[in-house]
């Protein structure tokens, strides 16, 4: 039984959480700026798998069922390999604000995944949100002039919804493992998997290897790895350990606006006025598909809200 927090403490965390995971597609931008994306998602991955290999001993109580290693392998190739690979491309061609701002529409198209997939029951409004969020994103890119840090905004805002359906097919492979395994032995399986996946990307002839060190883009790489992986899901975990989950899966939604946030703080993007009426019809989707059933869907697939690895 979720054990209830009177405090403020589990609400700042998993804020803090949700800070940590919007400043991934600034952090990503940053090191995009120097490094090769292929290198700066194999480092963020092996970083964050070398800060798992301290929770070993924790991982012994997993006990592992015939038939799960399927289970496992297409959770990790859903995310973080495909993921990473449509997301780092994304990122490179379009603003880590517009980026950002996709990611609402995750709850929702875990929502429809798991109709078709596992049976569960959605509502008409959950599939208007959906069509509405889309919609949003359609009018987000239509308004997007390219630049040089955004090339080709259409083909990133599009790579992103990619991504989305990965972490999609990510979280319900999550639903049938997060009942025998801890769901931080599930995060390290991530970067594990993780690692070995994008080591042979740093072969390819196209890969762009460093020459040298550059504070900030490493630095980038390094905060991926630590923060957004390893502290992020800390604080989020204590969070939903607090409160009840319907209620933790609320705090989703700040994730694109702490991203577009801190796009403009850092990074000095920012929305047209077409923009920003775009992104509140995304969020209206969102909102509207926000109902007790579907959060249910949500704690019962073990949805945390945010990728684990992201």
């Amino acid at each position: 039984m979720t054990r209830v927090h009177p405090g403020w403490l589990p609400g700042l965390s998993l804020v803090a959480a949700m800070v940590l995971y919007g400043s991934s597609f600034i952090a990503l931008k940053l090191a995009f700026q120097s490094y090769d994306p292929m290198v700066v998602i194999f480092g963020r991955m092996v970083v964050a798998g070398l800060c798992f290999l301290l929770f070993l001993k924790r991982f012994r109580s997993n006990v592992y069922r015939k038939g799960d290693f399927k289970y496992l392998l297409f959770m990790a190739f859903c995310e973080p390999c495909l993921y990473f690979v449509f997301e780092a491309h994304a990122v490179k061609n379009t603003t880590a604000s517009q980026a950002g701002m996709i990611t609402a529409m995750l709850p929702i198209m875990v929502a429809v995944g798991a109709r078709f997939f596992l049976q569960e029951q959605i509502s008409r409004k959950t599939i208007v949100g959906l069509l509405l969020a889309i919609a949003g994103v359609c009018w987000l890119s239509l308004g997007s002039i390219a630049s040089s840090s955004a090339p080709h905004p259409w083909l990133g805002n599009f790579l992103e919804v990619v991504a989305m359906v990965c972490a999609t097919g990510y979280t319900i492979a999550l639903k049938r493992l997060s009942a025998r395994y801890h769901p931080f032995f599930l995060t390290a399986v991530q970067a594990w998997v993780g690692s070995l996946f994008f080591l042979p990307f740093l072969l390819l002839p196209v890969t762009q290897l460093p020459t040298r060190f550059i504070a900030v883009p490493a630095l980038s790489i390094i905060y991926l790895g630590v923060f957004v992986t390893l502290l992020a899901y800390a604080l989020y975990n204590f969070g939903v350990s607090r409160i009840p989950a319907s209620q933790a899966t609320a705090y989703v939604n700040l994730v694109p606006v702490f991203a577009v946030l801190l796009g403009w703080l850092i990074l000095g993007e920012h929305f047209r006025p077409m923009q920003y009426l775009a992104s509140v019809l995304v969020f209206v989707g969102v909102i509207l598909s926000q109902q007790k059933q579907t959060r249910k869907a949500f704690a019962k697939s073990g949805y945390t809200g945010a990728h684990s690895v992201n």
